[in-house]
């Protein structure tokens, strides 16, 4: 660690549906690091991210934010990045690619998956994932949304097993993508489903999905 800052005082703040990709993308991080940590869990519905100890340190006031020790960090990429410096390789699994172009690429694949495919994000929520929520057929936007995403999914990977030679974080970010659709039954191309699925299996995301199975608070 560069900070020296105590391993053990890692608490990552989520929403007691456990819905956010975001949250999901910190807590797989966290666990394929193979990090100790405290998941405190706001329901944000009852606006419990508004209580005061959580505005006082969360610069966003929304989740995820991380604390680590006195210091706090909020925004998922910001959050990926800091975990990937604190505790780096070869102490630590990887998140990011030692290959600077295959580092560049799953930075790429990030930022594009946090600022596009709005109408899916909109029609297809994680809520239908997770908790079942009922869904309508897609728009002509979101239809337009889907195959440029599974377009550029295919470039991405070309026939590989992820966005980059070994697992990087970002197969999470676009594995839970392409499960928005595959979950309600859109059409995806085969090897795209079973990249998505793939990458769902690694215990860390196995766990999450266990999380959300447990009884709600």
């Amino acid at each position: 660690m560069s900070s020296g800052t105590p391993l053990g005082e890692l608490e990552l703040f989520g929403n007691s549906r456990l819905t956010s990709p975001y949250v999901l993308s910190v807590y797989v991080a966290l666990k394929e690091k193979g990090l100790p940590f405290e998941l405190t869990l706001l329901d944000l519905e009852k606006g419990e991210q508004h209580r005061p100890d959580f505005v006082a340190h969360s610069v966003t006031n929304r989740v995820p934010t991380l604390r680590h020790g006195q210091h706090w960090l909020s925004e998922s990429l910001a959050i990926l990045e800091y975990l990937e410096e604190e505790f780096p390789a070869p102490r630590y699994p990887r998140l990011f690619p030692e290959d600077r172009l295959e580092r560049a690429r799953v930075r790429m694949v990030q930022g594009l998956l946090r600022s596009d495919f709005l109408p899916i994000r909109e029609e297809r929520s994680t809520e239908t994932i997770f908790c079942g929520e009922p869904i309508q057929p897609l728009s002509s936007k979101a239809e337009a949304a889907r195959q440029r995403l599974l377009r550029i999914a295919a470039v991405v990977l070309e026939g590989r097993n992820g966005i980059a030679s070994r697992f990087s974080i970002a197969d999470v970010d676009l594995a839970t993508m392409l499960q928005r659709l595959v979950a309600n039954g859109d059409p995806v191309p085969e090897p795209l489903a079973q990249y998505a699925s793939s990458v769902w299996q690694r215990p860390a995301v196995q766990e999450w999905l266990a999380l959300t199975r447990a009884p709600q608070r």
